[in-house]
């Protein structure tokens, strides 16, 4: 019966018997930040404590502190992996160019790692990843003309709209959309027919024609919000 295993079993199996360890990469903090990322993938910000980590990575709970000081250092390097991912501009690119497209990035890493938007303005140890994208930011609204002054308000308008339509994404029923179509269905199957004529006729005339995608009005507002950096005064 033990021949039918398939030959990398046999051998996993034959090892165990001898009393061989099985092979195990070399326990690092790049490694216990991936698997660490894998973890609040999965299962949220709440999932991840240095017990599960240190089950997921098949060691003992205190090796991890060979490699992170602590939960909240686990967490600060977290942010910072995350803060690698976005797309970091040139120091030498327009600045709403370096503004837009910074933008639709920072996006699109906080879909893929929706725990994270809750953490990325709450860190104190910030790392190397962190310091350079707002360095480089600026950097580049410096060199364009902007005051310090106007670079804090552009960066505190930006992160809330971002941050927030994220936020508003991550909260809704239904992300695609036929779950948005059905979701829009069943609550226009509940109102009252003669009352909020408004809202019904939103639902009809917008979220349930062909083609409507919440995350398509993230552009449209980024432009406008671009479009009103560039109007205002520097």
């Amino acid at each position: 019966m033990g021949d039918d295993l398939p030959p990398a079993k046999r051998t996993e199996r034959s090892a165990r018997s001898n009393g061989t360890p099985r092979h195990r990469p070399a326990l690092t903090r790049a490694l216990v930040l991936e698997r660490a990322m894998l973890l609040a993938d999965g299962g949220g910000i709440d999932a991840l404590s240095m017990r599960t980590l240190a089950r997921a990575l098949g060691v003992e709970a205190m090796s991890l502190y060979h490699h992170v000081r602590d939960k909240d250092d686990l967490l600060d390097g977290l942010i910072d992996v995350v803060f690698e991912e976005i797309w970091l501009p040139p120091a030498d690119l327009p600045w709403r160019v370096a503004l837009g497209k910074r933008a639709c990035s920072t996006r699109k890493v906080l879909l893929r790692h929706r725990w994270a938007v809750a953490l990325m303005d709450s860190r104190v140890n910030l790392g190397p990843a962190t310091l350079q994208q707002h360095d480089r930011m600026i950097g580049i609204l410096r060199a364009q003309g902007f005051t310090m002054r106007r670079i804090g308000q552009i960066a505190a308008t930006m992160d809330a709209f971002v941050f927030g339509f994220v936020l508003q994404e991550r909260s809704l029923p239904g992300a695609e959309p036929a779950e948005i179509e059905a979701m829009t269905k069943a609550m226009l199957d509940y109102l009252p027919v003669n009352q909020y004529p408004n809202l019904r006729d939103f639902a009809v005339e917008l979220v349930l024609q062909p083609g409507f995608d919440f995350g398509g009005q993230f552009e449209w507002g980024l432009e406008l919000l671009l479009g009103g950096i560039e109007t205002g005064a520097r």
